[in-house]
């Protein structure tokens, strides 16, 4: 038997996350009130946007674990927020580019990035497959749908163009498989036939070659690629132990790029120093510790592939950008989960955040008969 236990989330899970939202609303509000000022005449613009946001998905994520059915273990949930991805990826590539890319739809006023919605649905969809085929899932042949399905979502977020976030899915995709009890062997034969269609895509477009180049060759300059990541490496080290402290950065005096969206942890190195960003690492290994706690502790094998796989959402993503702002991997456009300003990345997040405590609130219970 499978019981519900409103009071019983994960504590340290929702500790840790209202940490890094915090965190993160004073860092945005730092990061970005220069920008904001010349650009929208308000400096707290940028703030008031992510408060907002972070006011509607709380009280989402509070109707979510008033719930006492796991809705999001329900075929129609799974299927129409699978469905309604595709089409919002649709629609993207067919609306007017926005920054010479194809990212975002506007919803109700707000641009809105359905790449980050895809994280969540594809996580749940093949947690839901690899527990409805689960003595089956060994078979080669039982990978082909779900398999089919990530591919058709990466390539629609490659043509947007997003390489970077669709490398992110593809790879995170085939971990949730592996997790959800694929064999090695077949693990290993999907990865070589997807590895030459991505590495087509990765060498057909001149500025992912140049990036390439420009992280292989740090002290070269392609076509000032390599400006951005030295920018937020010296913010980094400028930081010193302690920082200059908040509010003091120099390098978001318009030296630095994107310093309150994918390169705000640049800024936290530059004014909280050493302390400051291995505190944040902690904060962000804690938050994936619990995720897997969860999962090990779930009631059932959909809740513990969907939290294992909702975990490694997190993590890659952290890491991800964490890398990128160190010059340890090639510049991409991946957000700080919780931290970097950005509503979309921030709305599915706490979804993503919301499944794993409703998770933990369920418990697996033997029935004793009598």
């Amino acid at each position: 038997m499978e019981t519900y236990r409103r009071h019983s989330l994960d504590k340290r899970m929702l500790y840790a996350t209202i940490i890094l939202m915090v965190f993160g609303l004073v860092m945005i509000m730092s990061a970005s009130g220069v920008y904001a000022e010349q650009t929208y005449q308000k400096k707290l613009y940028f703030f008031l946007q992510q408060l907002g946001g972070f006011a509607v998905v709380l009280v989402l994520v509070a109707i979510l674990l008033n719930i006492r059915r796991p809705v999001y273990k329900s075929p129609i949930v799974i299927f129409g927020l699978l469905g309604l991805t595709f089409g919002l990826l649709l629609l993207a590539l067919l609306l007017p580019p926005v920054a010479r890319t194809n990212r975002w739809v506007l919803l109700g006023g707000v641009r809105f990035q359905p790449s980050e919605l895809a994280k969540l649905s594809l996580v749940l969809f093949l947690a839901w497959y690899v527990d409805r085929k689960r003595e089956k899932i060994r078979e080669f042949r039982t990978l082909l749908p779900p398999m089919g399905v990530v591919v058709l979502f990466t390539f629609l977020i490659i043509r947007e163009p997003d390489f970077g976030t669709a490398v992110l899915i593809l790879a995170l995709c085939l971990v949730v498989l592996f997790v959800g009890g694929v064999r090695p062997k077949h693990f290993a034969v999907m990865s070589a036939v997807l590895a030459p269609p991505v590495l087509f895509y990765l060498f057909s477009a001149p500025y992912r070659v140049n990036r390439l180049m420009a992280f292989f060759s740090p002290q070269t300059s392609v076509e000032n690629l390599n400006f951005q990541v030295a920018q937020s490496k010296l913010a980094v080290a400028s930081g010193g132990l302690f920082g200059v402290s908040p509010g003091e950065s120099v390098q978001k005096m318009f030296f630095l790029p994107c310093s309150h969206t994918d390169f705000i942890f640049a800024i936290i190195g530059e004014e909280t120093g050493l302390i400051g960003t291995i505190i944040l690492v902690s904060v962000y290994s804690f938050l994936v510790w619990r995720g897997i706690k969860i999962s090990m502790n779930a009631p059932d094998f959909f809740s513990q592939v969907a939290a294992a796989g909702l975990t490694l959402f997190l993590g890659f993503q952290a890491l991800l950008n964490i890398t990128v702002v160190l010059g340890l991997a090639p510049a991409k456009g991946v957000p700080l989960p919780l931290v970097s300003f950005g509503r979309s990345s921030l709305f599915c997040t706490m979804l993503a955040i919301g499944v794993l405590l409703h998770i933990s609130q369920r418990r697996s219970e033997v029935r004793r008969i009598v």
